[in-house]
């Protein structure tokens, strides 16, 4: 049994600090929305959730919140204790938190998650990890309990670099899908026809045979639920932003990933896409 800080208890944080509980963790949760989590103990402050931690989780928004709770996370951890990012960052953010963290004498990891809220509930996420290879075994056991599968993709921000070439694959791909409906809608071809066909050819891929956008096609997702959010279209624009970022920073030529970040920022902000999934997108199209 660890002790274990769980920062950030959301939509994600909350179930992977749960499965936590389960497996016989000892776990306190802080959340600035006073949220309560059942078999998590509530600390007072993010300090008190830290203090005497083997381990601390981070489930945060975004690289600036990030980077401002480290800060709060290693003025009260102890030394040597292990420091675990799994939000979705920029990889400058999370290169900065590790040197934070090596200064500071303690551990550190960035391990996005890939499964959205289903995989976190099941305790079935992909972690993304980046940080040394001594830091990652220590991780394990807790990655495991959390998810289903761990890879160590290398140093600091790697993890990050992971999730968010992962991401863009995973947006240009639902575009497709999601055209591809609209196209056989527009030439009378059954839909369940096309899923029978694309599914099973070169066609194939998790947007269509996992997450299929048209409802009552395919295995369940969020389309046969209204498109309640998996995996919210807001949140596919930020990892898009994320991807165009370091794209422009590197110099990479993502065309089609940039096309994509802009598909899905007009479906947010004026499209009706906030607080939906990112596969509700089909409905845009076939309104047109």
């Amino acid at each position: 049994m660890m002790k274990i800080g769980f920062i950030g208890l959301g939509n994600m944080g909350a179930p992977m600090a749960r499965n936590l509980v389960k497996a016989g963790h000892d776990v306190a949760g802080y959340d600035t929305a006073a949220v309560t989590v059942e078999g998590v103990s509530r600390a007072g402050s993010l300090a008190e959730a830290v203090r005497g931690m083997e381990a601390v989780v981070t489930m945060l928004p975004n690289g600036a919140i990030v980077r401002a709770v480290a800060e709060e996370i290693l003025a009260a951890a102890e030394p040597g204790a292990l420091m675990i990012d799994c939000s979705t960052i920029d990889v400058e953010s999370a290169r900065a938190v590790h040197d934070m963290a090596e200064q500071a004498g303690l551990l550190s990891l960035d391990a996005p998650v890939s499964g959205g809220t289903g995989g976190a509930e099941a305790g079935t996420l992909t972690f993304m990890v980046g940080g040394s290879e001594a830091a990652f075994e220590k991780g394990k056991p807790l990655f495991d309990i959390m998810g289903q599968k761990a890879v160590h993709c290398g140093p600091a921000g790697a993890g990050q670099a992971a999730k968010i070439c992962n991401n863009m694959i995973l947006g240009i791909s639902m575009l497709g899908v999601c055209e591809a409906f609209h196209l056989a809608d527009r030439l009378g071809l059954d839909r369940q026809a096309m899923f029978d066909v694309a599914s099973t050819s070169s066609g194939s891929c998790w947007s269509l045979n996992t997450y299929c956008p048209a409802p009552g096609v395919g295995p369940k997702s969020p389309s046969d639920n209204g498109y309640k959010p998996g995996f919210a279209a807001e949140l596919m624009l930020k990892d898009l932003d994320l991807s165009q970022t370091a794209a422009d920073k590197t110099g990479a030529a993502t065309a089609m990933g940039r096309h994509a970040r802009d598909i899905y920022k007009e479906f947010v902000e004026d499209g009706g896409g906030r607080g939906r999934d990112f596969s509700a997108i089909l409905e845009t199209l076939s309104a047109k």
